[in-house]
């Protein structure tokens, strides 16, 4: 190791003022954040557990409202598994309202289907019908044993089997989910477990707290969030993903700037890039031309030919004295204004792109950094040294993952909220630039330190004395401790300095999770 300024060889352990105090500086590294209320813990639904997180869901209802559990069921699903807005809509509508709007008809007394008294006609296929053969809802309505089967398979085959209704006009009533699978199952096995499936698996797709995993191949996991849906998850796969819109976890970015980013992204292709230089688009289909000769008179498949210098339409002949409506020659003002902005937003966002593309394949790089800082711990602790605890060393990678992530997404934030696409008109000039100006200087005082700490964390240090192994010590645990602050203070400022006056409503940001 050469002579270094910041770690010197003749630094010994007092000099680097290490007496031992780095592990409760972990500890607090690693509480960092917990008092922070908004958080919202997630937990991972397997194949396996998923049965067992509806029915803790279920039991809760039955016991609060003394229901069944088809009815339990039919109540959280029209109010999308939220338990919560069940009990509050208790308090405020009453049992008999809320088991009306949700389409439980039979939450007290009669179960299901009942048997009539006497033959009837099926008000479906007209049909005398014996006794045996035609069952009447509690809502009151007779049909048919055949009638409702077929109902039954149509919905279920439609993917709307989770809350089958009856088969009367205007009539809400849920039908029973026992007699559906009994009647289905009578004839159709295979419909009748696709319908139990479909109940099961309702949990997820109709539960704004739950959420398949996006991964590809999907795992099969689902993902439980306890407060805040705008938050980012982790699944048990190794998938890291926005619960907001499942897309990949983008904070400091809100759901609508990520997705203009990506379609600024897509947009902004070398291939598109490509066809804006080198093309120019018909005037009658709009598709791009490439000429493939001298003469400026270009013909498109469409059959309309042009002039590809200005892109103005002209007849069958090309003479540059009888050319009707317009000029190549006339020097346009208007044009030049929208050349300038055309070139000024390529170069704004290449400059954006550029550098989350930078922090992006660092971050891709540093990946494999955790493994190769295990083997030299192993190393070290082979060797007889006065240092045996390197969970500094660890804390530092997971540290620099983090706040490397944060600071490539940060771009594509910078690009979004200080372009025109998401709130033109709602700051003047002047805000604009002072809130740019706060926030580069926050992303450069990140930028500055995370690159520090790649640095140390990236030394050999098996192969350096004690002294110097204290001394790096000291600069990664400072390091770790000092990205961490400077990623909540650009949150924060994102929060409270940029957004707090804007429409924020729709640009939620899931909040800094130290070691996510």
């Amino acid at each position: 190791m050469e002579d270094d300024e910041d770690c010197p060889r003749s630094t010994d352990v007092e000099d680097c003022d290490l007496t031992y105090q780095e592990d409760a500086i972990l500890q607090r590294l690693e509480g960092d954040g917990e008092e922070e209320g908004h958080w919202s813990r997630s937990s991972v639904i397997t194949k396996e557990s998923l049965l067992a997180a509806q029915k803790e869901d279920l039991r809760n209802v039955m016991e609060v409202l003394a229901v069944k559990e088809q009815h339990a069921r039919t109540l959280l699903i029209h109010y999308r598994w939220d338990a919560g807005r069940i009990f509050e809509s208790l308090d405020e509508k009453g049992p008999d309202r809320l088991f009306s709007e949700a389409g439980v008809l039979a939450a007290v007394g009669n179960e299901g289907l009942s048997t009539p008294a006497n033959p009837l006609t099926c008000n479906v296929c007209f049909e005398t019908i014996p006794t045996d053969a035609i069952f009447e809802t509690n809502c009151g309505h007779s049909f048919c044993n055949d009638c409702w089967t077929e109902h039954f398979i149509v919905k279920i085959n439609d993917g709307q089997s989770r809350r089958i209704r009856c088969m009367a006009p205007e009539c809400s009533a849920v039908c029973d989910e026992a007699i559906v699978r009994n009647l289905v199952g009578a004839r159709c096995p295979d419909i009748a477990d696709r319908f139990d499936r479909f109940l099961l698996e309702s949990y997820i797709e109709d539960n704004d707290k739950v959420k398949w995993c996006p991964s590809v191949p999907h795992c099969g996991n689902a993902i439980r969030v306890d407060g805040d849906v705008y938050c980012e998850v982790e699944c048990a796969c190794g998938l890291r993903f926005c619960f907001s819109c499942s897309s990949e976890a983008h904070s400091p970015c809100s759901c609508p700037m990520w997705e203009l980013w990506i379609k600024k992204c897509r947009d902004g292709s070398e291939t598109a890039n490509w066809i804006a230089v080198n093309t120019t688009p018909c005037p009658k289909c709009h598709k791009p031309v490439a000429k493939n000769g001298g003469c400026n008179l270009v013909k498109c498949i469409c059959g309309q030919p042009f002039c590809w210098s200005c892109g103005g339409a002209t007849g069958r002949e090309h003479t540059w004295s009888t050319i009707a409506g317009h000029c190549c020659a006339r020097f346009e003002e208007d044009q030049m204004k929208k050349t300038e902005l055309e070139k000024r937003d390529s170069y704004r966002y290449r400059h954006y792109y550029r550098r989350y593309k930078t922090h992006s394949d660092s971050l891709k790089q540093e990946s494999k950094l955790l493994e190769t800082v295990r083997k030299k711990i192993s190393i070290s602790e082979e060797k007889q040294s006065i240092i045996r605890d390197y969970g500094w060393l660890t804390n530092g990678v997971n540290r620099l993952f983090r706040s490397r992530r944060v600071l490539s997404y940060s771009y594509p934030f910078a690009f979004c909220m200080f372009g025109d696409e998401l709130f033109k008109g709602e700051m003047t000039a002047e805000e604009r630039k002072l809130k740019k100006n706060l926030f580069e200087d926050q992303q450069q005082q990140l930028e500055s330190n995370v690159e520090q700490l790649s640095r140390f964390l990236e030394l050999d240090f098996p192969s350096f004395s004690d002294d110097e192994v204290a001394c790096i010590m000291q600069h990664v645990t400072n390091l770790s401790s000092v990205v961490d602050r400077l990623c909540r203070q650009m949150y924060q400022c994102i929060e409270n300095d940029l957004l707090y006056s804007l429409h924020r409503e729709s640009h939620c940001i899931a909040p800094y999770k130290p070691n996510f």
